[in-house]
């Protein structure tokens, strides 16, 4: 298992899974600007390394995260890098599926981290939520308009104005969260998450993602033209031909990911 730690974010290879922990405890793993530097570079770290297919990002000592470091953000300190943006993956996500696993409190920048992931686990007893307007806050992380497309509009907006955090049960209610699990379990309910992942067509998985992460923006018909220039280029890899020969050998297949 290759392992890198930061100062504030440590990766773990947990076989095609990059772990992401986000390790402030002392803040509650909020985001400062080094803290979002270094997430950045974990998702090039994703981007970059064929043999991963996937990450899962969590919290240490039981916490998500709750947000944004008020006290450098006090300072003047933004947590957001220039090419990915907020907590460096907000504006421009790996290409690669997210998976968050949520224990404790996923709030503010926190949320959104969530939000910014493809698949969400959660524990029980997790909260999540948009405290931001209680200090003169806009959750400009995302949520504002990643949520309204995921559950209905009066919910969403309900959350927002009012600044109450709600329980996992809730988010799994309206579809935010996918599984609910028993606390401390949340992030080996993500791994085998993500492993499962890991069994089909690295190119097609990653092609997939990424239709359905930018489907919102396009009309139907413009649709039918865009998935293809994303599409092909994994249909036509050497993957396919293999993912078919497995099939009629009735064996598992080699993915190489070209």
């Amino acid at each position: 298992m290759d392992d890198h730690t930061t100062a504030h974010i440590r990766t773990e290879r947990r076989g095609h899974t990059l772990l992401i922990t986000v390790d402030r405890p002392e803040a509650r793993n909020a985001f400062d600007r080094e803290t979002a530097v270094q997430m950045e570079a974990a998702m090039d770290l994703l981007d970059g390394d064929a043999a991963l297919r996937s990450a899962v990002i969590t919290g240490a000592n039981g916490t998500f995260s709750a947000g944004a470091d008020l006290k450098a953000a006090a300072r003047g300190e933004r947590p957001a890098t220039r090419r990915r943006g907020g907590f460096g993956v907000f504006a421009v996500p790996a290409g690669k599926p997210l998976i968050a696993a949520v224990e404790g409190h996923a709030v503010a920048g926190g949320f959104e981290l969530a939000l910014a992931c493809d698949l969400v686990v959660a524990a029980e007893d997790a909260r999540m939520g948009l405290p931001e307007v209680r200090h003169n806050l806009v959750a400009i992380g995302g949520a504002l308009f990643r949520l309204p497309q995921r559950m209905p509009y009066h919910l969403a907006m309900e959350l927002a104005l009012t600044a109450e955090p709600r329980p996992a049960a809730y988010f799994h209610q309206w579809g935010i969260v996918n599984h609910v699990v028993a606390p401390g379990t949340a992030v080996e309910k993500a791994l085998a998450l993500a492993a499962r992942i890991g069994e089909n067509g690295p190119l097609a998985v990653a092609a997939s993602a990424r239709i359905m992460r930018r489907a919102a923006d396009w009309t139907e018909e413009q649709a039918w033209r865009e998935q293809m220039a994303v599409a092909t280029p994994a249909m036509r890899s050497s993957d396919t031909a293999e993912g078919l020969r497995a099939f009629a050998e009735k064996r598992p297949p080699l993915w190489r990911g070209v």
